[in-house]
């Protein structure tokens, strides 16, 4: 198994058109999930996460530098005894790693202790891991090397592929598992200390776009960010401080158009490092059996919403991510709708390297084959989204701290509906119906009392009206004795089901996060929130509830800030 795993990258700005050496050997010989999500859309969480199958609340690593994230946190908690190379190298594969692991692994810190589990390692280095011309690497633990002036790509590439010929020389002893893990298209950032400790500020780093390789410093002059609907638009959207961002200025565009061809052109090399290994995996005759996956730890936005370049967001710019693999058993050349995040990856990769899943998986295992595509097993529909503490964004214009960037959220995406739902530390909701409203601008919850969950609950507004298109059901829809017309529910009804949902996930352990209606219905007779939205519940969910809501708004995850944690569960037809 081969992984590469880009920095930041888009999958709405359409970044992807630009790589088309990666289209050739991997989306078109492989499988592209159109539905991936990352869960934290901040590097390090969204990357603890992915390497530990475990949600951020569980992995309580939720910034990117301490006291509440960081490779320091990450040690603080164990999870470097409980992470996927350990797994791997259980069931009998050589691992190896090469790039940016996680923040805050500094060149004081990289031995206190060493990251476990890789048989071979050469590691970017905070505060030089963003830094394209002048890279900090650290090789199986050993001491630092600099490599001033050298294009960190490349560097990230030529390590890699030392390490491939490594593991093709041992393959008849051992399978493989390597991570390509470039910083591209992150953002060049030149950061003031070496670790940043519960002290960040709009001076602690200075960033730039991206810094592209020599040779494709010339390409895209001409291109500038899509031009959607919700592209720096007339009338604010969104609630907190993104509903009172100001309207970006003819030069603030034009700043961001670089800011974007800077990333696409940062890309090539990346794209490059595909087709350079796929070509050495066939020609040691081993591409038909190795499996390539390929992705980033988050989205990423500029100018949506008149947001300055970044990412951290809720919205589908920041959270649906790239996902595309090929291997044994993956069927060419589709596209799938499956909804998948990145806790479900280390169960994944497990499961295809033999290894038993963990009873405390957060994930479960991505559908690959054509069989499992098109089971008839139950799949999920719904992603649990988190953030905490501040947010700064990278470009030109918006170098500023923004507090209170702390909510939870969830995605639902069914055969006849599409939501996003997020509630604020702050206490603002918002609602986005995606099957109407794909660009999520208009907020269908009202925010006249943005402290008040049951005036947001309870009173929403929606524009076209009270039921969204599409959202009937039919109470007894397989049972001939008992005939139903489809009834229509209302938003109210369907706000309420969004809300206990994301009340579950907020916590969710283990089968609670893949399974989270189990937990509000134990009778195993609802799977979804089309079976959810059946009358015969409308006073469970609408009155028998407690809403998600924050005590206060904070850094990092504190569960006494996080409001109630407990849900009921509906008992009708089950014993006592």
């Amino acid at each position: 198994m081969v992984f590469v795993l880009t920095d930041d990258q888009d999958l709405h700005m359409d970044s992807l058109s630009y790589m088309p050496l990666l289209k050739k050997h991997i989306a078109d010989e492989g499988l592209s999930f159109t539905r991936h999500y990352c869960t934290v859309a901040l590097c390090c969480p969204s990357r603890v996460s992915l390497w530990t199958g475990k949600a951020a609340h569980n992995t309580n690593v939720t910034d990117v530098n301490p006291p509440y994230g960081g490779y320091p946190k990450f040690i603080s908690q164990g999870l470097n005894d409980a992470y996927l190379p350990l797994w791997l190298r259980d069931t009998g594969y050589n691992t190896y790693y090469v790039g940016k692991l996680f923040n805050a692994q500094t060149v004081d810190n990289y031995n206190k202790p060493a990251a476990a589990g890789w048989t071979g390692s050469e590691f970017l280095l905070d505060p030089y891991t963003y830094e394209y011309l002048n890279a900090t690497f650290t090789r199986n633990g050993e001491a630092p090397v600099s490599y001033e002036g050298q294009y960190s790509t490349d560097l990230v590439a030529e390590k890699s592929f030392g390490f491939l010929d490594d593991a093709l020389a041992d393959q008849d002893k051992k399978p493989f598992f390597l991570t390509i893990a470039p910083t591209a298209p992150h953002s060049n950032v030149h950061i003031g200390s070496n670790l940043i400790d519960g002290n960040f500020s709009e001076n602690t780093n200075v960033q730039s776009p991206p810094i592209p390789a020599e040779r494709h410093k010339h390409l895209f002059k001409d291109v500038k960010v899509p031009r959607t609907e919700h592209f720096n638009p007339d009338e604010p959207h969104g609630v907190s401080w993104i509903g009172r961002l100001p309207k970006q200025n003819k030069t603030n565009v034009k700043d961001n158009d670089h800011f974007y061809r800077s990333r696409l052109r940062a890309l090539q090399a990346v794209d490059e490092i595909v087709e350079e290994l796929v070509d050495r995996l066939d020609k040691a005759g081993v591409l038909e059996e190795t499996y390539i996956f390929f992705s980033t730890d988050n989205g990423y936005h500029i100018g949506q919403h008149r947001l300055q370049p970044g990412k951290q967001c809720a919205f589908e710019e920041d959270i649906n991510i790239p996902l595309m693999v090929r291997g044994p058993g993956i069927p060419k050349g589709q596209l799938t709708d499956v909804v998948s995040s990145h806790t479900d990856l280390a169960p994944t990769f497990l499961r295809l390297a033999g290894g038993e899943l963990r009873d405390d998986f957060d994930g479960s295992v991505i559908p690959l084959s054509e069989n499992e595509l098109n089971g008839d097993e139950t799949k999920n529909e719904h992603v649990n989204v988190e953030s905490w503490g501040i947010i700064m964004s990278e470009g030109k214009h918006g170098a500023v701290l923004y507090p209170n960037h702390t909510y939870k959220a969830l995605r639902v995406i069914g055969d006849s509906y599409n939501y996003l739902y997020t509630v604020w530390c702050t206490g603002e909701h918002e609602l986005y119906d995606l099957l109407t409203d794909p660009y999520e601008t208009t907020n269908l919850l009202p925010q006249n009392h943005p402290s008040s969950n049951t005036e947001s609950l309870d009173h929403p507004t929606y524009h076209s009206d009270t039921t969204p298109p599409g959202l009937t059901i039919q109470t007894h829809p397989n049972d001939p004795a008992h005939p139903s017309p489809p009834i229509p529910r209302p938003l109210k009804s369907i706000t309420h089901r969004l809300d206990a949902l994301l009340m579950v996930l907020k916590t969710c352990k283990a089968s609670a996060c893949t399974h989270p209606w189990n937990v509000l219905h134990p009778k195993g007779d609802v799977t979804n929130l089309k079976g959810a939205l059946d009358p015969r519940f409308d006073e469970f969910y609408e009155l028998q509830q407690e809403r998600v809501r924050f005590e206060r708004c904070e850094k990092g995850y504190i569960l006494e800030s996080e409001g109630p944690v407990d849900v009921r569960p509906y008992l009708e037809g089950i014993g006592g």
